[in-house]
């Protein structure tokens, strides 16, 4: 008879799940004996538990299937927990295997036991735990559907380890995943009739169209409309940057023109977007004055910030489908110079100042500039969190195919093992990664687990000895008194170089042409570009005399 252990294995390959990622440990041994030479599923073992999470974070993003991360109790879910995170912030399906303590066990504050109801409460969608054999099909059904279903996220599933090495002679049962819903006729004539009717209209699109085929139907469905497009808060590969209808993205250091412009549109289609904090600049836009449709899967994200004139708790594609049936009209009188302002707003900022140089290493965004202009239409580009990362946003015309990986959470160390997985799940892609000095030394040893696999990944790594947005807010709220943003770094090219990969240095402008040609070039590559700081910190302010 079959384990408990051997029926949830079953189940996940059941729904097409190929790729687990793991650090292992022996509270799930029966888990990892049930995928030892499973024929669909392949284990990635990672070599700390926070990366092997982003990994599968990442992975999910791009299968649009849940990522599954197997882990051991106590360290090894803390660990973890930074992904369960990130995939809630996200609004991305991840499941979270957790190696328990026995049955017997169970909170008697056994060695390394955590009671995980309490410790994912806030972040998870949904905490399982097993304490029969005959449970287990069951409860990873329940997760998988949980994770999957409204707005995508992550839950967590613990598993006494003697749970799961008990015959179970429950059969693993099929999925059951909830049918979108499609919004009712009159909602959607209504809609039609107010997008016909508005001169200055904005669609926000969100994480509900970051789903195969999203892409396709959000750029039909706005040029149909003659929409302009703004995407939420770093999701600028949902929409072609250089399209005439993109307006640029909602997220830190809008412009204030951009901004401004933003205030003034006269309905906002909110599509497939919780309306979070960064994307809503403080949850204060869309604005009072503002008429307001808002989709989204899940009716808890509808109307508790922002009151709309229509909330439809509906897919974003089966609201997109439903307005098939309804003639766009013709074009308002004032909606082409909208469309045309917005657009020149957007351009103005995604240009890279060609004045300033400064004697403390290159201007990152310069970096970012020239990645757009070489990497082919099929790369994945994989960022970590910090001001290395924040040029690639603005800086770069993204365009499908081309995907951006980067956490919506903020998360330090999510770049390296996020590149890893892009590079396992699409071996004929290319991929690069950017990360900060900060972050690389927190998970840049998991780009080892790529390499032994073949990964010819690109790694850029900005190197200006300090946590560089935290600095940026430090000036901003107490220039000139630095503390606790400095970093001492090892010489990275001698740490990249222990990866037995090819490591360059850039080390002022001068080198940049040398670095398209390394990116150009087929295979691995480490380079360690020595960024200036100065370039992005702020103006210095005048320090009051003190008395």
């Amino acid at each position: 008879m079959a384990t408990a252990a051997e029926r949830l294995i079953e189940f996940l390959a059941a729904q097409g799940i190929d790729r687990a990622f793991c650090v292992p440990g022996e509270s799930y041994i029966a888990l990892l004996d049930a995928l030892h030479g499973h024929p669909t599923i392949d284990l990635v073992v990672a070599r700390q538990e926070g990366g092997a999470g982003f990994m599968a974070v990442a992975d999910a993003k791009l299968t649009g299937r849940p990522g599954v991360v197997l882990v051991s109790r106590g360290p090894g879910a803390c660990n973890a927990s930074i992904a369960v995170h990130t995939a809630e912030q996200d609004a991305v399906p991840l499941i979270l295997l957790v190696g328990q303590v026995e049955k017997r066990d169970l909170r008697r504050n056994a060695f390394q036991e955590i009671d995980y109801a309490n410790m994912f409460r806030g972040i998870a969608k949904w905490i399982g735990e097993a304490t029969d054999p005959e449970q287990v099909p069951e409860l990873i059904a329940r997760a998988y559907a949980m994770a999957m279903q409204g707005v995508p996220g992550p839950v967590v599933l613990s598993l006494p380890e003697d749970v799961l090495a008990m015959p179970c002679a429950a059969p693993a049962p099929p999925a059951t995943l909830v049918r979108p819903a499609p919004p009712a006729a009159e909602d959607a004539a209504r809609l039609a009739a107010m997008l016909r009717g508005a001169e200055r209209p904005v669609l926000l699109a969100g994480h509900a169209l970051d789903t195969p085929g999203g892409r396709e139907a959000l750029l039909a469905f706005a040029e149909r409309w003659r929409l302009p497009v703004a995407v939420s808060f770093r999701r600028q590969d949902l929409f072609p940057n250089d399209h005439p209808l993109y307006a640029g993205d909602r997220s830190f250091g809008t412009p204030p023109a951009q901004a401004e412009a933003f205030n003034e549109a006269d309905l906002v289609l909110a599509l497939g977007t919780r309306l979070t904090d960064l994307t809503t600049q403080g949850y204060a836009w869309p604005h009072a004055g503002q008429r307001l449709v808002h989709v989204c899967a899940e009716p808890r994200f509808l109307g508790w910030m922002f009151p709309a004139e229509i909330a439809l708790a509906a897919d974003a594609r089966a609201v997109i489908a439903a307005l098939e049936g309804h003639a766009p009209g013709p074009v308002p009188a004032g909606r082409e110079a909208w469309i045309e302002r917005l657009r020149a707003l957007q351009t103005a900022d995604s240009q890279v100042a060609t004045v300033g140089r400064f004697n403390d290493g290159v201007v990152y965004a310069r970096v970012a500039k020239l990645v757009g202009e070489v990497v082919p239409d099929d790369v994945i580009v994989a960022l970590d969190a910090g001001m290395q990362g924040v040029p690639f946003y603005r800086k770069v015309a993204w365009r499908p195919p081309q995907r951006l990986l980067a956490p919506i959470s903020g998360a330090m160390g999510f770049g390296v093992p996020a590149a890893v997985a892009a590079a396992l799940r699409h071996p004929d892609r290319p991929v690069i990664c950017s990360v900060g000095d900060g972050s690389v030394l927190m998970t840049g040893g998991e780009l080892a687990v790529g390499l032994a696999r073949g990964a010819a990944i690109k790694l850029l790594i900005s190197d200006n000895a300090t946590y560089a947005t935290i600095r940026v807010h430090q000036e901003l709220a107490h220039p000139g008194r630095v503390s606790g943003t400095d970093l001492a770094n090892p010489d990275l090219a001698v740490w990249a170089s222990a990866f037995r990969v090819p490591v360059m240095k850039v080390e002022s402008e001068a080198d940049l042409p040398g670095l398209a040609d390394a990116l150009r070039a087929p295979g691995p590559l480490i380079a360690v570009v020595r960024t200036s700081l100065q370039a992005v910190l702020p103006t210095p302010r005048a320090v009051p005399t003190p008395g």
